[in-house]
């Protein structure tokens, strides 16, 4: 497989000792910390919010959780270059609830957030966050999420109108989705079980798309050798729903030879291979999903996981350090302007791949502290190449190895 090298990740051991989530009886946790590389200082007091009263610039997180694979993951980096940049951080859990999505932006704002970065689930959530930044003065950027110029116009112009919204950070979602089901159909599967995590999610629909159209190639291509890809079943974001949505699935399809858990943080995918293995099905379904699980290198040898696309944790990084320049007024007049940063996905199919990026980014952090703080000083130009140059071959000349 020829492979796209990317960007980073980084190991749970790493996670499980640097965060903390506190969760309310909403479902939200609301996190106020200055970071450490030892601990976060969280809170749990929604209803009154902690003030920045200490003059440092204060950034709200506005993510579906910060305690998932992916979401821990996210915390992480962002803990590490807050305290890089001395940076008060506070996270809002919405779940991928709409109302909880629009809401956390007004939370972020009313506690005293200079800057927002947030990653929403459809595009008509962002109009309400535009509106609410630019009533308030705070700068806004998407990351894992872009507004479609195609298919929400009317809330592109107003995002490309803000003088507060900075831009978005993202990935080539269609062509992750090919990637993923070519490694499927190159293993020789052709009966493709799908699961979703939330119906009209801008990234599921942008996998899907790819998905579709990868399957698609192959059969113009072969046909004699017809691949099929079922409708998706739908999991949320829970291990629970993974695992009930790969039953639903085996149960329809006693041919199901491959299953693609599309993404939502990760718990869904450990939710569909618990389930597989408990069929007694790992050696005859071959999985493949986005989102690097903690232990994809031993899952790639005992053959529960076929290949993954990951190591998009750096997403937020980079919407955090826009909005970061936005504050300090480095960047300026974005009214007019839409900033497009895309990032680069890195793709696993064997353990000798997942072996030549644990090497720089799971036993490492994927930046210095030094090197956050160079980071911090890019002009827009500068951070977009930044983003899209991040790979194994860049951390090991930056390493000296």
């Amino acid at each position: 497989m020829k492979r796209k090298i990317l960007s980073c990740i980084l190991s749970a051991v790493m996670v499980g000792s640097l965060l903390v989530g506190c969760g309310s009886a909403d479902g939200t946790t609301d996190t106020t910390s200055t970071p450490s590389t030892d601990s976060a200082v969280s809170s749990t007091d929604t209803e009154s919010p902690s003030t920045n009263t200490d003059g440092k610039i204060k950034i709200g997180v506005s993510i579906w959780s910060s305690t998932d694979v992916l979401g821990s993951q996210c915390k992480m980096i962002l803990d590490e270059a807050a305290e890089a940049l001395d940076v008060e951080v506070q996270y809002v859990d919405q779940g991928h609830v709409s109302e909880k999505v629009t809401a956390s932006v007004e939370q972020l704002c009313a506690a005293g957030c200079q800057g927002i970065i947030i990653c929403n689930s459809s595009d008509t959530e962002m109009a309400s966050a535009i509106k609410t930044c630019n009533d308030n003065g705070v700068y806004l950027a998407q990351f894992f999420r872009i507004i479609s110029e195609e298919n929400s116009a009317d809330i592109y112009k107003a995002a490309q109108d803000s003088e507060y919204y900075v831009g978005a950070v993202h990935e080539n979602e269609p062509e992750n989705g090919e990637k993923l089901v070519q490694i499927l159909l190159d293993k020789g599967d052709r009966n493709i079980g799908l699961i979703g995590w939330e119906q009209g999610d801008a990234t599921w629909l942008g996998r899907w798309e790819g998905y579709k159209a990868g399957v698609e190639k192959w059969n113009e291509e072969h046909p004699d050798d017809q691949a099929v890809l079922s409708e998706p079943q739908y999991a949320g974001t829970s291990s629970e729903g993974g695992s009930k949505a790969a039953e639903a699935l085996m149960s329809a399809n006693p041919d199901l030879d491959a299953l693609i858990p599309a993404g939502g943080g990760g718990d869904p995918l450990q939710g569909a291979i618990a389930a597989v293995e408990r069929a007694g099905k790992t050696d005859s379904i071959d999985i493949v999903s986005t989102d690097f699980l903690p232990d994809l290198g031993d899952r790639l040898a005992n053959g529960s996981m076929a290949g993954e696309s990951g190591g998009h944790y750096c997403d937020p990084l980079f919407a955090f350090m826009a909005v970061y320049n936005a504050i300090k007024g480095n960047y300026k007049d974005n009214a007019g302007k839409f900033e497009d940063i895309n990032f680069p996905y890195l793709y696993v199919a064997s353990p000798e791949d997942y072996a030549d990026y644990e090497k720089y980014f799971v036993n490492q952090l994927p930046y210095t502290r030094e090197e956050l703080v160079e980071m911090s000083k890019l002009d827009m130009e500068g951070l977009k190449q930044k983003a899209a140059s991040l790979s194994i071959e860049d951390a090991a000349a930056r390493s000296g190895q």
